[in-house]
């Protein structure tokens, strides 16, 4: 499943428009069910989800608090995609539980509405976080700046990080420095960078100069790569682990800490099914 649905130039992440709908019956549930007791719980519902999204946030921050120690107001700048679902769910859970222990006639509607939020977020950002098993680094053959043909299935063997992005998207300008330095830092790890639709005299100008001196920077002049791998905006960022298969998919800017999660996922990924 594509992480993001495009109208037009505006492009949404899945995972948002999972979270709205879910909020949408959650309230409409709810407030259909404590109509019959005469209760109102719009704004613990809110609460609720409040509490649910800041616990997600602050657990990722504490894992990789790493990320974050160069520049802390990124803490804030939720942009980067970096949650903890499940200590979210767990957490709005257990503040709605608390909520109604001394209200009876807030149990029914509250628990109601909180079991439909759950099932509908939780159940996209499961079917999120499971890519096609079948998908594969691809033969795709691409130019490298020096206009030397590179296929991706060359890349097969070691973990691969497949970036797709161009020089006039914002997020893509502001996350090549993380992913530059990754490069560095891992070298038991591809990183490939696929620029759309960009000359090389352009490509390699721009990456002079601001000081980036990326490995296996290739040339998508047709646009392929978004179209193969069944994605759409930028950035995209692909995880593939040693064997080439399809880990994890991140649209938009990835910070250092978000990028270090989704290396972790190819450094020690679940298995597969045969």
């Amino acid at each position: 499943m594509p992480g993001v649905i495009q109208f037009g130039p505006i492009v949404l992440p899945v995972s948002v428009i999972f979270m709205l709908v879910a909020m949408a019956v959650a309230t409409f549930i709810g407030k259909r069910v404590g109509r019959r007791a005469d209760v109102d719980i719009e704004a613990i519902l809110f609460q609720t989800l409040v509490v649910g999204v800041v616990v997600a946030r602050l657990w990722f921050v504490l894992h990789f608090s790493a990320g974050y120690q160069a520049s802390p107001l990124a803490i804030l700048d939720i942009r980067d995609g970096g949650w903890r679902p499940m200590s979210g769910f767990v957490a709005a859970w257990l503040f709605a539980l608390a909520r109604q222990f001394n209200k009876p006639a807030l149990r029914k509607p509250l628990l109601a509405a909180v079991c439909a939020a759950t099932a509908i977020w939780g159940g996209g950002l499961f079917a999120l976080s499971r890519p096609d098993p079948e998908q594969k680094l691809p033969a795709l053959t691409l130019s490298s700046l020096q206009g030397a043909s590179v296929s991706l299935a060359q890349f097969v063997g070691k973990p691969t990080v497949v970036n797709i992005w161009e020089t006039w998207c914002p997020p893509c300008v502001r996350e090549m420095p993380v992913l530059h330095a990754a490069q560095a830092l891992n070298p038991a790890v591809n990183f490939v960078f696929i620029n759309q639709g960009e000359s090389a005299q352009r490509v390699s100008g721009w990456l002079a100069a601001r000081n980036l001196p990326l490995g296996n920077v290739l040339l998508d002049s047709r646009g392929q790569a978004l179209e193969t791998f069944n994605q759409r905006g930028l950035p995209t960022t692909l995880f593939f682990d040693a064997k080439g298969r399809l880990i994890s998919v991140r649209t938009g800017e990835l910070s250092a800490a978000t990028l270090a999660e989704k290396l972790e996922t190819i450094d020690s990924p679940k298995p597969h099914s045969p």
